[in-house]
């Protein structure tokens, strides 16, 4: 009888922990792939948005020396990401109407330009119009075209606002996520609180108690957390396995950062709330054991 009984127990806090290690992964699962949607949504929606390019337009008649010295004191701006030179030549071949030479007279009337392509930080409003006031000072310059800047600020209050929203929603998931692990990993530790019992009545320590315990539950984040990062990797190159070529965005970097954070996320979560639970059964009185 004693045998069949310890059988059960111990099929019933396998199938508890088998249980609990699956409730832990889904809701890892769902939790990692949330955040990573975020982060992907945000970086997405902020890469175009701040792609600003200012049009830095210079006279035909300069010397070399002095085109390289306006180039130099534009390149070394903090705002500036990246500078190309675009000729008259190349900016003519790309108007995709014919030109009349005759009208003309033969002479390009277009100036050649510094393409500059400002810093994502620096892509804001007032760093464009400063930037722009600043250079069109320079000898040489004669004329600074801006991006639309109406454009910019509705593209600064759109981003903002859904970066909000997702932020809020992301830090609920989270709330929600450490109560239901929180749960989950409580009644995994209540499945074993009579052998708990067991081993304070016969006087192992405290730490004694849970050293094995926090070991188990440490390879139970491991496995939930590797288990987690599968799906979320799986999922995610199935999505962008079907979506057009073009629309693939996606950076394995990021993907792979996001699913070993998940990894450490689980540990962390289940030697933390299991060291919570455990404690409480270690301290409570023999007595109470069964009435929890």
């Amino acid at each position: 009888m004693a045998s069949n009984r310890d059988k059960r127990i111990r099929r019933k806090v396998r199938r508890s922990y088998i249980i609990s290690t699956v409730s832990i992964s889904l809701v890892l699962f769902l939790l990692g792939i949330m955040s990573y949607v975020t982060f992907s949504a945000i970086k997405t929606w902020l890469d175009p948005a701040l792609n600003a390019v200012v049009s830095v337009e210079v006279k035909d008649d300069l010397f070399a020396d002095e085109m390289k010295d306006i180039e130099d004191k534009i390149s070394e701006r903090e705002e500036v990401e990246s500078i190309t030179f675009v000729s008259e030549d190349e900016k003519l071949d790309d108007i995709p109407l014919e030109v009349d030479w005759d009208i003309l007279g033969n002479d390009n009337p277009l100036n050649g330009s510094y393409e500059v392509t400002l810093k994502k930080e620096y892509a804001t409003t007032y760093y464009i119009n400063t930037f722009a006031a600043e250079v069109a000072k320079i000898d040489g310059v004669v004329f600074v075209d801006k991006p639309d800047l109406k454009a910019f600020e509705e593209t600064e209050k759109n981003v903002s606002a859904i970066t909000l929203a997702l932020v809020i929603f992301t830090a609920l998931l989270l709330f929600i996520s450490l109560i239901l692990l929180n749960n989950t990993l409580r009644l995994a530790i209540y499945s074993k609180r009579y052998l708990i019992n067991t081993m304070k009545l016969v006087g192992a320590t405290k730490w004694y108690i849970m050293r094995p315990l926090l070991g188990s539950a440490f390879w139970q984040g491991v496995i939930s957390g590797v288990i987690a990062a599968a799906l979320m990797s799986g999922t995610v190159y199935s999505v962008v396995s079907i979506l057009p070529e073009e629309t693939n965005a996606i950076n394995l970097d990021n993907l792979y950062i996001f699913a070993g954070g998940i990894v450490i996320v689980g540990v962390i979560i289940t030697i933390g709330f299991s060291a919570l639970a455990i404690n409480k059964f270690v301290n409570m009185k023999s007595n109470k054991i069964h009435l929890y």
